[in-house]
């Protein structure tokens, strides 16, 4: 009672005449002086508080000093005037959320009082000193005040913390506490002090932050806990990401086993062992466990990426990686972040590491699982990039999410065969053993590439022979050896029956029928460039029918996209390729398409552009078809409009929204009310990165060698090709030194190890050296020679340019002659007729 007379005095005033607002806050105003009683400062406080709702401009402009004066001196007195003058200090700094409305008056009302209140560190120095006392409102509030302070001058609050005398040890104590709701508070304002602040994330970090965040998560029971485990992990992750030191410190700490562990799969899991069901098969549906287990990916492809990691920890996490992404249960965007954030060097090895997948019981909405018979993680990796999930159970579905798993894969594959003996050995798989006139089997791979369009065509066989090219392509670019195996493939008869699937039930399910024996005929066995030229030619044939529908025909396009992009890759810089296609027809298919109006799609007369001009430029081989035959239909089509062609293609959308991390773009003209969630919505594949990225470094090249003499010898093939013939052999003498180096190194060890012949040990020592001396030799005479043409090269074009002056003045001389009245040759004066009409 005594509390309310207090208070309805103070608003009264001493006449008990009715007062205005800004009377009523002046007085209260008033008893916030030091003076006044520490009850009448309480009750001051608590009518301010109210006050400030509506009349927060005014509250802040008479009040604010004394309320800073009552939390400097009253709030560790009282806890109840201390929670009181905090949530008023909240009330008056408040701005509103992101994406709430709040009215400008107020959002600038609330930025001018943290401006005064942050104008010295006195406040600051409090509120992190208030952290540490024991009442639990007065905890609260002192966090939600900093939460808010450090929303809108978040860099001011950083700078205080960094001077502040107990500004770590309190926050990290806060983590600790029992109480959840503080707890949570905690967690919430540390998420926002160490937001791109490294020297504040070292501080926690090296205060017990990691293993207080852990903690929590283990309490809150793992992935499985709600928005708390989010929170604490998004704390993880922002002490981690970009910051080195707190990488390498983590490390030092026993936490990263943890990491694979909340994920169920065990950090110390031997290579020969297979990956346990806990782990394959998991509950997904609460959607709060499918975020924290996204952050908790993020924070170990973080890891994996980063460098500092032994080699047992990074093969650890890119194993679990692995198996999340191919042998799992996992949502279909988990599964697609885990392969996206496996690093560019894999180190471990794909074709060695066996998978166990599993794939749902139709009818049973993912109760019940098949378990498959185990395969190597490099073949789950192709059959995932071209049939997509579960052997493609869902792929008359072409979600946006399912080609951005199969895209997934598709660049796990890509910086897998990085080297050249791994895409070497990968194609010298599929040839036939020599002296062999027997095909090879099909692999899967291989069964894609050569599966013939069908009429009406199937979307899901459509987008496989799509991805299969892309997949065939990152073996062959930039590899002449593997583009010379890859003419020696003879594959078998396409059987549309087949799908070419590696997988069947290991619990006794029915196996696969048997493919139909496909009839023989007389006809030699087709090499794989063949069949491509055959099916492309197809293709150009099904898409011009009348009765084509128009998404039909966008459909033959890509399709038709998927080869010319693949044959492009692959006769780059191959005249033996070029000659092969050439011989198979491929020459008269091309001419059509680029013929078309300019209004027509250019996506594909640009593609057809882009190969005829390879097949000019790199026709360096004896044949019935040579530079001089296809000349005389460069002129015919014209050579501006085949460079016209080229150049459209890049302005082309299509093209020009494919990046790194863009592969898959959205179907057009789709309807936005058939869906609200854009994942499930329809999309397309056209071109991945690579290609532009191929497309972009060499088209200028080809632009240039379109209009050369067909009998000259152009820079960009001729000399490039004899050069890279040198080179190639040069590498290929220097691998096998380096080879016969290690092997007498290999020997050098045993023999140290295990004879004691000295005289051996000289000998083998001598055998090195001598080695070593003749590779530093051919080294040398390697790059003399690449000095030597280089030099050539040069002196060629000085040539060019001479001579072309010379032709100029001797043109000049003959005009001045005939003006003279000299007489002049007939040959001569033919020339000079001929420059004149010039």
């Amino acid at each position: 009672m005594e509390f309310l007379s207090q208070t309805y005095i103070a608003l009264r005033g001493p006449t008990g005449a009715p007062q205005s607002p800004l009377d009523t806050i002046a007085r209260l105003s008033d008893r916030l002086s030091p003076s006044t009683l520490l009850a009448d400062r309480r009750a001051a406080v608590l009518s301010l508080k109210g006050l400030s709702r509506d009349c927060k401009a005014e509250v802040g402009e008479r009040a604010l000093p004394g309320l800073v004066d009552v939390l400097q001196n009253d709030a560790e007195v009282d806890a109840d005037i201390g929670k009181a003058v905090l949530e008023t200090l909240n009330a008056l700094c408040d701005v509103g959320e992101e994406g709430v409305l709040v009215p400008a008056h107020l959002k600038e009302a609330g930025y001018k009082h943290t401006d005064y209140l942050l104008g010295n560190e006195k406040v600051a120095f409090k509120l992190f000193a208030l952290l540490s006392d024991p009442s639990f409102y007065l905890r609260l509030s002192t966090l939600q005040f900093l939460v808010t302070l450090l929303h809108n001058r978040r860099q001011v609050i950083q700078g205080y913390f960094l001077k502040a005398p107990v500004g770590a040890t309190t926050i990290t104590a806060v983590l600790e506490e029992k109480r959840e709701i503080i707890r949570n508070e905690a967690i919430t304002m540390v998420q926002s002090l160490v937001n791109q602040s490294p020297d504040i994330q070292k501080i926690l970090a090296f205060e017990g932050a990691f293993e207080k965040l852990f903690n929590i998560v283990q309490q809150e029971g793992g992935l499985d806990g709600g928005p708390v485990v989010h929170d604490a992990l998004t704390c993880v992750d922002s002490l981690l990401r970009f910051n080195s030191s707190n990488q390498s410190y983590f490390r030092e700490t026993p936490l990263p086993p943890l990491l694979p562990s909340l994920l169920l799969f065990p950090p110390a899991l031997p290579p020969h062992e297979a990956a346990p069901q806990t782990f394959a098969l998991q509950f997904w549906e609460p959607p709060q466990k499918q975020a924290n287990a996204s952050l908790l990916i993020g924070i170990i492809g973080m890891l994996v990426g980063s460098k500092g990691g032994s080699p047992q920890e990074t093969l650890a996490f890119s194993r679990c990686l692995v198996e999340l992404g191919l042998a799992s249960n996992a949502p279909i965007l988990l599964k697609t972040q885990a392969l996206r954030l496996l690093p560019p060097n894999l180190i471990i090895p794909l074709p060695s590491l066996v998978v166990t997948p599993y794939t749902p019981v139709p009818d049973t909405n993912g109760e019940e699982w098949d378990r498959l018979e185990p395969a190597s993680a490099l073949d789950a990796l192709v059959e995932l990039a071209l049939h997509g999930e579960y052997n493609g159970m869902y792929g008359e579905k072409r979600s946006r999410e399912g080609l951005e798993l199969r895209g997934a894969a598709l660049g796990v594959f890509q910086n897998f065969v990085q080297k050249d003996e791994i895409r070497e050995a990968i194609v010298q798989a599929m040839v036939p053993p020599e002296g062999s006139d027997e095909s090879t089997p099909a692999t899967p791979l291989l069964h894609a590439l050569i599966a013939p369009p069908s009429s009406p065509l199937d979307i899901a066989a459509v987008t496989s022979t799509h991805f299969s090219c892309l997949l065939f392509a990152h073996l062959l670019r930039a590899s002449p050896k593997a583009k010379t195996l890859a003419r020696s493939i003879i594959p078998p008869s396409a059987n549309p029956r087949d799908t070419g699937s590696l997988f069947v039930p290991a619990d006794g399910g029915p196996p696969p029928p048997e493919p139909e024996p496909v009839e023989e005929d007389d006809e030699p066995p087709q090499s794989l460039l063949q069949i491509l030229s055959e099916h492309l030619s197809l293709a150009f044939l099904s898409r011009t029918r009348a009765d084509t529908s128009d998404r039909d025909a966008r459909e033959w396009d890509r399709l038709i996209v998927a080869y010319l992009c693949l044959l492009v890759q692959w006769l780059w810089e191959d005249p033996g390729s070029v000659r092969d296609l050439l011989n198979a027809g491929g020459l008269g298919m091309l001419v059509e398409p680029i013929n078309q109006m300019a209004e027509a799609d250019p996506v594909i007369p640009g593609l057809c552009s882009f190969l005829l001009s390879i097949l000019y430029e790199f026709n360096r081989e004896p044949g019935e078809i040579t530079r001089s035959t296809i000349h005389p239909i460069i002129n015919r089509l014209g050579v501006d409009l085949l460079v016209g062609r080229i150049t459209h293609l890049r302005d082309d959308d299509r093209f020009k929204a494919i990046g790194p991390d863009t592969l898959v773009l959205p179907y057009p003209n789709q309807s936005t009310a058939l869906t609200t969630n854009d994942i499930e919505k329809e999309a397309e594949l056209w071109f991945d990165w690579a290609f532009v990225d191929f497309w972009k470094s060499n088209y200028y090249t080809i632009q240039r060698g379109i209009s050369a003499d067909p009998n000259a010898l152009s820079p960009s093939s001729s000399q490039n090709a004899e050069t890279a013939m040198l080179v190639a052999s040069l590498r290929e003498v220097i691998q096998r030194q380096a080879q016969e180096i290690e092997a007498l190194n290999t020997q050098l060890k045993a023999a140290t190890a295990v004879v004691n012949d000295h005289q051996a040990l000289d000998d083998l020592q001598a055998q090195f050296s001598a080695l070593q001396t003749a590779y530093k030799d051919l080294r040398v005479t390697y790059d003399a020679d690449v000095e030597k043409r280089k030099d050539v090269e040069k002196e060629q074009e000085d040539l060019l340019v001479l001579l072309d002056e010379v032709n100029g003045k001797r043109s000049r001389d003959k005009q001045r002659m005939q003006k003279a009245g000299l007489d002049v040759s007939d040959d001569e004066g033919d020339d000079v007729d001929e420059d004149d009409e010039e």
